[in-house]
């Protein structure tokens, strides 16, 4: 089982995200800067980048519990539609079908501040 949160932040037309890993052993922090047109696509790009890692880390992954404070994201995943960010749904499903088992969860601001706090200092770097 993996715990993944993912967080982005956007300040004028600047974009980062925060990726946090939990595993049963271990912790994986990540962060970087990266292009966005506003701060929903930033979220998607932060929840494409931490399954693509997971992919390339942790292949043999069975269940991931999946966390975002993104409204957006999660609403879009459960319903498998996206009006506005319809590309970025797709490759994120398609990521997400590599794994047996994903649960995407949304979780309050306050209970992702490791991804957060990530976020943020990808930003202001």
């Amino acid at each position: 089982m993996v715990k993944l949160y993912t967080d982005a932040a956007t300040k004028k037309d600047n974009s980062a995200t925060g990726i946090l890993l939990v595993t049963a052993t271990q912790q994986f922090q990540l962060k970087q800067k990266i292009t966005a047109s506003n701060n929903h696509q930033a979220e998607f790009k932060a929840a494409i980048l931490g399954f693509e890692y997971l992919l390339e880390h942790f292949p043999e992954t069975e269940n991931v519990f999946f966390y975002s404070d993104s409204k957006i994201v999660i609403d879009s995943l459960t319903k498998k539609y996206s009006k506005s960010f319809a590309k970025e749904l797709a490759q994120l499903l398609e990521l997400q079908q590599n794994f047996p088992l994903v649960i995407n969860q949304w979780i309050a601001d306050s209970q992702n501040k490791g991804a957060h706090t990530l976020a943020l200092q990808a930003l202001n770097d």
